[in-house]
């Protein structure tokens, strides 16, 4: 049985390792704060996960379903999408439409975090090292709805923490606006059934696309330490996830792509939070040598990872999970 459920266990805590440890955003000092987070992380990721793979779908129903889960987090559980003094980090000052409450840059860069790193990397990993198992399901039912009393929890542990350290509630406009989005993704990742069309043509190495994932995730943390005009840097996000998803959809539909292609994605994603931890300054004022010794062994981890998975995915027979 814990072979059976070790890739369920794995992503569980590799959710919140890979969304707040090794992007640099919590230092090693706070490692055990990952027993807390993983149920809304791990919990969440690994729900999507389960239920996409119940239910026969592929990448794109994860990928909409990882983008409610962001919309949850930061729209309905921390708020940060309309709280101005989340974090003490003045997220809304560039970019703020007082219509609508947000700030387009923060708003697009954090769900973009949680969608393709904190949900999908994490997913592609744990997939990769499954092997063989990668697209059926690793949990039962009890599994299942054990799953989604941890996440429920989680939401609830997120809110607590987030209302007692930063105070905030959003408007019934902002509430109402929110839950409708966060409604018509779940359903539009759950109902609707979309397929990669196959196309002409053999798919690039697992290199080029290890070397396109880097180039992609290099643009979009890339613009978090540089600086542009606000509205000429959100357009460079904007185009930079639409060309990257534009071209993963079509290499994806030819032939020869396989799991390896699928592992470049997920290689490039660690290793493009791996570089951002050390330009990243990390809540809780932990010193610079522990901080940069942290990153280091982070950053390790995932390497370690990455080899793992490789060698789980062109092992000659199948290595025992």
């Amino acid at each position: 049985m814990l072979r059976r459920s070790a890739p369920a266990i794995g992503l569980f805590f590799l959710a919140p390792l890979v969304a707040e440890f090794l992007l640099g955003n919590l230092p090693i000092t706070f490692l055990p704060a990952v027993v807390a987070l993983a149920p809304l992380y791990g919990g969440g990721a690994l729900l999507i996960r389960e239920v996409t793979r119940r239910l026969g779908l592929g990448w794109p129903n994860i990928l909409i379903l990882a983008l409610a889960y962001a919309v949850l987090e930061e729209g309905l559980t921390t708020q940060s999408l309309f709280n101005p003094d989340y974090a003490d980090a003045h997220l809304l000052v560039d970019g703020y439409l007082p219509a609508l409450g947000i700030a387009v840059p923060w708003t697009l860069y954090v769900l973009g975090l949680h969608t393709f790193w904190s949900v999908s990397a994490s997913i592609l990993m744990m997939e990769a090292v499954a092997g063989e198992r990668r697209t059926t399901p690793w949990l039962g039912r009890t599994g299942l709805i054990v799953t989604g009393v941890l996440f429920a929890l989680g939401i609830a542990i997120s809110t607590a923490i987030t209302m007692q350290q930063w105070p905030y509630t959003a408007t019934a406009g902002q509430f109402t606006a929110t839950a409708i989005i966060l409604a018509l993704l779940i359903a539009a990742g759950l109902l609707i059934k979309i397929k990669i069309k196959p196309r002409q043509g053999t798919a690039p190495s697992a290199l080029t696309v290890l070397i396109a994932t880097l180039v992609a995730g290099a643009v979009f943390q890339g613009l978090t330490v540089v600086s542009l005009p606000t509205w000429i840097g959100t357009a460079v996000w904007v185009l930079d996830v639409v060309v990257f998803l534009t071209l993963v959809a079509l290499w994806s539909g030819r032939e020869g792509w396989t799991d390896l292609h699928y592992l470049a994605i997920g290689a490039g994603a660690l290793l493009t939070y791996a570089w951002h931890s050390f330009v990243e300054t990390p809540t809780g004022g932990a010193a610079l040598a522990i901080d940069l010794t942290g990153n280091a062994l982070f950053t390790a981890a995932a390497l370690t990872l990455i080899w793992f998975a490789h060698r789980r995915l062109t092992a000659p027979t199948p290595l025992k999970v």
